[in-house]
């Protein structure tokens, strides 16, 4: 189906941070395939992991025990200070089984058609119900009649969740990204994620975070939450978790654990020998190599030297993020950067039409970034010395 706008660029392989195409050409990956590599391509010991556990069994189904996804459990577990995880195969089926497990908690407790709060400019995915959570127009145009149920406030407005608390008394759970990537890399301050956990606390509400683009080590952390200190009590994975094998997770504790039971939430794939080794593998090589500490450092590199290049320069607005989780907004749309970065040999994205969004390997080194800027801070000084198209 012609569901997407391609570039006009197939790639053959790749290392570390860079890629080459069919035909030879070399390219710095400022994307890693929206927040998936985050080892870089190629990485020899997750190779080695994916080829050796294909070598012995690669799926059996979750109606059998599956050791290694009992180990990537017990990993997450002891990394986020969750209980419980279910396994699935993408970010959008994670956030449909947390949205499910509010909807099922709330009807065990007696409020059978329970509210999620949700945000403005959220991005939460493409399935009927993660599509009705999510904030984009453009997303949802022709698909008619979503599913009710999610009462949207603006971001960061901790005002706004306390308003609906005094009047809508059907709410059980707040569903927010701490870092929203596709809404324009906007990063929520610890004292608003605190001040949410502990009105959460009062309400009796799930606090439940969306970590798909924002978890596994890109914001400098193993999980955006951390940041503020907070334990939310659902948390979605995906994107970094398997460096690319398609694998997502939803975790939980506190109130939201031993909510589901044998019969309430499946998968076929979800969690699999192939996929959880490959997650595996991931956590430790972050580990061993310290990328967490790596994201954290390039990032605030990248930050402050594309911020003194564009010093000055009309129509930038603002360099943020956290960790390798860039964003760079413009005074006006800039969508044309993505194929004139693609023509210099640099693969990066833009969002929201008008903030360039940077979400490189969490291996890149210094030297990669030095390459990124001096491509890219050229780039964006030129197009924004043209004249404003019509």
């Amino acid at each position: 189906m012609a569901t997407y706008a391609r570039q006009s660029v197939a790639f053959d392989h790749g290392q570390g941070a860079w890629l080459w195409d069919t035909t030879g050409k070399k390219y710095l990956d400022a994307l890693s395939g929206i927040a998936v590599s985050g080892l870089g391509h190629n990485h020899p010991v997750l190779v080695a992991a994916i080829a050796r556990q294909a070598a012995k069994v690669i799926h059996t189904s979750n109606l059998f025990q599956i050791p290694e996804q009992e180990s990537l459990a017990q990993r997450l577990c002891e990394l986020s200070g969750l209980q419980e995880v279910f396994f699935c195969n993408s970010g959008a089926e994670a956030n449909e089984a947390a949205i499910k497990l509010a909807k099922y908690l709330g009807g065990k407790n007696g409020n059978e058609n329970p509210d999620i709060i949700v945000m403005e400019r959220a991005w939460h995915g493409r399935t009927i119900a993660t599509l009705a959570a999510t904030d984009s127009p453009k997303a949802k145009a022709g698909f008619g009649d979503l599913p009710g149920g999610f009462v949207r406030v603006p971001y960061r407005d901790l005002t706004a969740i306390e308003h609906v608390a005094q009047t809508n008394d059907k709410v059980n759970a707040v569903l927010l990204e701490v870092l929203q990537g596709e809404g324009g890399v906007n990063m929520a301050e610890a004292q608003y994620l605190q001040g949410l956990r502990a009105l959460c606390d009062a309400k009796g509400w799930l606090l439940m975070i969306d970590e798909v683009q924002s978890g596994i080590g890109r914001t400098g952390k193993w999980f955006g939450y951390q940041h503020a200190g907070i334990t939310p009590d659902v948390v979605t994975l995906a994107k970094g978790l398997g460096s690319g094998v398609p694998i997502g997770a939803c975790m939980v504790g506190g109130k939201a654990a031993g909510v589901m039971g044998p019969g309430s939430h499946g998968t076929t794939f979800g969690g699999g020998p192939l996929v959880s080794v490959a997650a595996l593998t991931t956590l430790d090589v972050m580990r061993d190599e310290k990328l967490l500490e790596n994201a954290h450092n390039v990032g605030a590199y990248i930050r402050a030297c594309i911020t003194r290049e564009l010093s000055g320069v009309a129509g930038v607005r603002e360099v943020r993020g956290q960790g390798l989780m860039i964003g760079i907004e413009l005074l006006r749309p800039c969508g044309v950067l993505v194929a004139r970065a693609l023509e210099k040999g640099l693969i990066l994205n833009v969002t929201r039409d008008n903030v360039i969004r940077l979400l490189p390997p969490l291996v890149m080194t210094q030297s990669d970034a030095d390459a990124l800027v001096e491509i890219l801070a050229p780039l964006i000084k030129e197009f924004l010395t043209e004249p404003v198209s019509a």
